[in-house]
């Protein structure tokens, strides 16, 4: 009788029924934190021409239980007409819990700071668009964002300064 291998090498189930497969599934999403400001209503409202629009994100994750992690997309816009007047403010903080299984370690970063926020986004983006409108102004549309192009470039640069090499250059 022949010996059974540990490892198929293929990712799938072994007959002993160990499970070494990688699983990769969200458990949960969620509005972590959410806020928005109206500090110059009314008078804002009788302000003319197209205001500035400042947006940031940021993007954090934390195993939260065994298998279980969490990644929160914050994003953070902000509007002012020509005289420097703040139309609004909306900060957002939106979590998801994914469950993650034999993921190798060199992919669990990739993971959890680009795939992660890709899942997320579509949603957190309603949301503040949601927000804006109800906040009496047209929605704030944002555009979409390639998380796996800025994890890549951020992890670029974290090796040129880990090299001693000032970043953007080659």
């Amino acid at each position: 009788m022949a010996e059974e291998s540990l490892d198929t090498g293929t990712g799938e189930p072994l007959a002993n029924g160990a499970d070494t497969a990688p699983v990769a599934g969200v458990l949960s999403q969620y509005v972590k934190d959410l806020s928005f400001e109206n500090p110059n209503a009314p008078a804002i409202y009788q302000a003319t021409g197209a205001p500035k629009i400042d947006v940031s994100f940021n993007i954090a994750s934390a195993q939260v239980g065994e298998d279980v992690f969490e990644v929160v997309l914050k994003i953070d816009a902000r509007a002012e007409n020509e005289d420097g007047q703040v139309a609004f403010v909306v900060d957002l903080s939106y979590a998801g819990l994914f469950g993650l299984r034999n993921i190798p370690d060199d992919q669990l970063q990739p993971f959890l700071l680009a795939e992660g926020p890709r899942i997320l986004f579509p949603f957190a983006r309603h949301i503040v668009a949601e927000a804006v409108r109800d906040g009496g102004f047209p929605p704030l549309m944002l555009d979409p964002i390639d998380f796996g192009s800025l994890y890549l470039q951020q992890a670029a640069q974290a090796e040129q300064l880990a090299q001693g090499e000032p970043a953007g250059q080659a």
